[in-house]
């Protein structure tokens, strides 16, 4: 006969084998649940945490060479905007317009005539006058040689005038002509010994020669003492050059060099005085030529 099968039945109280491997089973998953549970919950927070991070921004302060040159640097741009601001107002302001020209140095050229040269000057402003500016207005004043600007704030301009010098005169019809070193012609006189200058040979038509400058460079170094005794000049070349004095004595000149030296020892010639005549002896014939082509070592006759 076939045999039964007796179910197992269990006792109050007491668990069957089947539930305590189910409830080991559940055990043990268990820690591992709350321990994911638990991780879960530490990166949340830690996303929390560093999001919070992110949001707050710690501002440090600027180190100290930063701060100085930063500093600098605004100093330095505020101070170019002043002397901007200044240059402007100095370079446009009608209150630096020039209302008065003052000359200095004129002697041969009238005030007026360099006042009406310069007319074109007046109510511009002072800094923007310039001494190109007065040189070419004052270019078709033969007289002016050349100039040099001052400006007097607020509205006054000096001009320092050097003017050419004469130095000797030129025949020319009736008249005489007053001429420079360069040749310029300064001016006329009808009365050449009132001019105080030798009269040079070839008139007009001397101007630019070899020997008229020559002529007016030995002239153009002579002291006016000596100048105002000399009657002509002439010269045959550049190195022959030769001065007649108005009491009929001559110079024998020569070339242009050792020029400053050779006046120096004419002038020390003429200057010089007759030697003393013992009783009873002739007085000596005074020179009438003067040899200074070679100064060191002049020769009378």
């Amino acid at each position: 006969m076939p045999g039964k099968v007796v179910p197992r039945t269990s006792v109050p109280g007491k668990k069957t084998s089947a539930e305590n491997s189910s409830a080991k089973a559940t055990s043990e998953r268990s820690p591992r649940g709350s321990a994911g549970r638990g991780s879960s919950a530490a990166g949340e927070a830690a996303v929390e945490g560093d999001g919070s991070a992110e949001a707050k921004v710690l501002a440090f302060p600027l180190p100290s060479y930063k701060r100085r040159r930063r500093t600098v640097l605004i100093s330095v741009g505020a101070i170019v905007a002043v002397l901007v601001l200044v240059m402007g107002i100095a370079l446009y302001s009608p209150a630096l317009s020039v209302r008065t020209i003052e000359f200095e140095g004129n002697k041969l050229v009238s005030e007026d005539t360099l006042q009406a040269a310069l007319a074109p000057v007046l109510s511009r402003p002072l800094p923007q006058v310039t001494g190109g500016d007065v040189s070419s207005l004052l270019k078709p004043v033969v007289q002016v040689k050349s100039s040099r600007i001052e400006a007097r704030p607020p509205s006054t301009l000096v001009v320092h005038v050097v003017e050419r010098v004469p130095v000797a005169l030129l025949k020319n019809g009736s008249a005489y002509l007053l001429v420079d070193q360069d040749g310029v012609e300064l001016g006329t006189t009808k009365d050449p010994a009132k001019a105080g200058l030798p009269l040079i040979d070839g008139g007009k038509a001397a101007i630019g020669k070899d020997t008229f400058q020559a002529m007016t460079g030995v002239l153009a170094t002579l002291p006016k003492s000596i100048l105002s005794q000399l009657a002509n000049a002439s010269a045959k070349s550049r190195d022959t050059v030769e001065l007649k004095l108005i009491d009929g004595r001559s110079v024998i000149w020569g070339n242009a060099s050792d020029m400053e030296l050779k006046a120096q020892v004419l002038e020390a010639l003429l200057n010089a005085p007759l030697p003393t005549v013992p009783a009873g002896k002739p007085a000596p014939v005074p020179a009438k030529v003067f040899d200074v082509s070679a100064p060191r070592h002049p020769v009378t006759r």
